[in-house]
């Protein structure tokens, strides 16, 4: 739990660099880093409550990590996954409709949304891809198109940023979005400023932010406890693959005990089938009656008398 800097993969620790009201410039380079230049550059942005209420009585809640709206009207989502979870593209369309719903205030005489992006920063591959390009991607961007790869709706867009598959070194950063990834994923091992972000006043920011020397005591205590609850949780994790793997183990210890006894039956079996073809063989038995009444082959049964 040592270290200079938090570990950005807590809830507390992400949200401590980019989900505060003193951190609104820090999330606006990050959000520019990643969104195209179709997109336009954000200037200013609004931190919205980021604890949604279904509709219903009976319908789910969420708390996102950040939720905000840039001046233009579009909504951002952005999350930090430490863990995979069942579900968690489901979990992530679910989520998208809260933004797109909020648009249609009462009085609302339109339909023209504003764009939408959910944001999700992963420490964990988030389904199965077939091809290698996919399974190495380290950023996948999502929006609903049609089965001729058209477009059909350009207002909401699903980026996963995939932090095991990002590992670019400090010399072969090369856009702002290398640098912000290199940063998150490097963040809690750094005991120095490295080179490449000295200068930036984004990034020294960023960097005061995430001193835990700086934070209070009862922010640290909350850290402590988010940094608890990932240990454990990992600790969790390893030890139900140990189980696991002994449990195989023991299957297939018995499996093959069990293979191994049926193997052997079906060898007694067989010697038994072949001791009866050639008693009846050396009484005179026709071949093909044999044959018939032993499930041998003739040419089996007439290597039995040579």
């Amino acid at each position: 739990m040592g270290g200079v800097y938090i570990n950005p993969f807590t809830d507390f620790g992400f949200k401590k660099i980019f989900g505060e009201e003193a951190s609104k410039a820090i999330l606006i380079d990050f959000l520019n880093a990643l969104l195209s230049e179709k997109a336009g550059t954000i200037k200013d942005l609004w931190f919205k409550n980021s604890e949604q209420l279904g509709q219903a009585t009976d319908s789910k809640s969420v708390i996102f990590d950040i939720y905000c709206e840039n001046e233009h009207g579009e909504r951002f989502i952005v999350e930090m996954q430490k863990n995979k979870q069942d579900w968690f593209r489901e979990r992530t369309v679910y989520y998208s409709t809260f933004p797109i719903r909020d648009q249609i205030g009462k009085g609302a005489e339109t339909y023209n949304l504003k764009a939408v992006y959910c944001i999700g920063v992963l420490d964990f591959i988030f389904m199965d891809f077939e091809t290698e390009a996919e399974k190495k991607a380290w950023r996948h961007e999502i929006k609903l198109k049609n089965q001729f790869g058209s477009t059909f709706y350009d207002k909401l867009t699903f980026i996963f940023l995939v932090m095991p598959n990002f590992h670019k070194k400090e010399e072969e950063l090369e856009t702002q979005l290398d640098k912000w990834l290199f940063f998150i994923k490097n963040l809690k091992n750094f005991e120095h400023i490295p080179k490449i972000f000295k200068g930036e006043v984004v990034f020294d920011d960023a960097f005061h932010k995430a001193e835990i020397a700086s934070l209070t005591v009862s922010q640290y205590e909350k850290y402590i406890e988010n940094v608890r609850i990932i240990m454990d949780y990992d600790a969790g994790l390893k030890s139900a693959a140990r189980e696991g793997m002994e449990r195989g183990r023991e299957i297939g210890i018995e499996l093959g005990r069990q293979e191994g006894r049926q193997e052997g039956r079906q060898e007694g079996q067989r010697e038994s089938a072949l001791a009866i073809a050639k008693s009846l063989l050396d009484n005179g038995i026709a071949i093909d009656i044999i044959a018939k009444s032993t499930g041998f082959t003739e040419s089996e049964i007439d290597l039995l008398g040579k």
